[in-house]
């Protein structure tokens, strides 16, 4: 082949290598672009997911979704019925009959939030105003359907109560869940319930056979159906007044200085 159809031949294919570079360059970046966009979409997603999984728990049960928590409020908001209309039905009840002031509570056995407040603020209105004659403190139950055993944490409750011992299957009902760290115990069943009613003295017949009879479902179903109408939407919840008048609301697993603060200026 002469020197000059060589050249003529090279002149053809120099054109025809540079397009097929390109084409081969653009598939090249193509491809990676629509990996990069992929990653970029997968990363977006995963910091996503990192940032729900980490938000922090806010201060009370919410009784429409179990995942998502109310800010709790800072001071006593809203008025509620006359405070004698909310005596009966009573889960269990601490303190005088006749002090100036009533705390009730409406609390889910399950709930984080409720055990938080019990192991902080309890104690400090135990001695404060509860044992002092200041304060009578009411336990209603409002288990919140997305905690499967808050009801049957109720339930055993008024089961020990009718052997005089409500209040010690209340603290044993939070204590024990606190052995296995902080937020939402789900590990524990009726069967160590029943072993808990032993270890506080109860008489194991008659504990199981109330306990297996539902004998206070429904009582458990009149506390909620009351706190709803109340305006309670989430547990922890306190209406707090003067026993002859009406209450206030207090949402979440506020600290002590809240109920403290609360409780002085109904006393003034």
């Amino acid at each position: 082949m002469s020197e000059h159809v060589k050249s003529g031949m090279e002149a053809l294919y120099l054109p025809a290598s540079i397009l097929f570079a390109a084409i081969i360059l653009s598939v090249g970046i193509f491809a990676a672009g629509s990996g990069v966009s992929n990653s970029l979409l997968g990363l977006s997603k995963s910091i996503s997911g990192i940032q729900a999984a980490s938000a922090p728990l806010q201060g009370s049960g919410n009784a429409g979704s179990a995942a998502v928590a109310p800010q709790p409020s800072p001071e006593p908001a809203q008025q509620t019925k006359e405070i004698k209309g909310l005596l009966q039905g009573a889960a269990g009840i601490s303190g005088k009959s006749d002090a100036p002031i009533v705390i009730i509570e409406y609390s889910d056995y399950q709930c984080p939030f409720c055990r938080s407040w019990f192991n902080g603020s309890k104690s400090q209105l135990d001695k404060e105003y509860i044992e002092t004659g200041k304060v009578q403190f009411i336990y209603k139950d409002f288990p919140l359907s997305f905690h499967p055993m808050a009801s049957v944490y109720a339930e055993a409750a008024r089961c020990a109560g009718d052997e005089g011992k409500y209040w010690e299957m209340h603290d044993k009902i939070f204590n024990e869940q606190d052995k296995f760290g902080q937020g939402t115990v789900s590990n524990l069943t009726v069967d160590d319930v029943k072993k808990w009613s032993q270890d506080i003295g109860l008489d194991a017949t008659q504990f199981n056979s109330c306990l297996d009879s539902g004998k206070y479902t429904s009582a458990v179903q009149a506390n909620f159906n009351e706190g709803a109408a109340v305006g309670v939407s989430g547990t922890p919840s306190f209406v707090i007044g003067k026993a002859d008048g009406t209450g206030q609301l207090i949402v979440g697993a506020q600290p002590y200085s809240v109920f403290k603060s609360a409780i002085d200026g109904l006393l003034k």
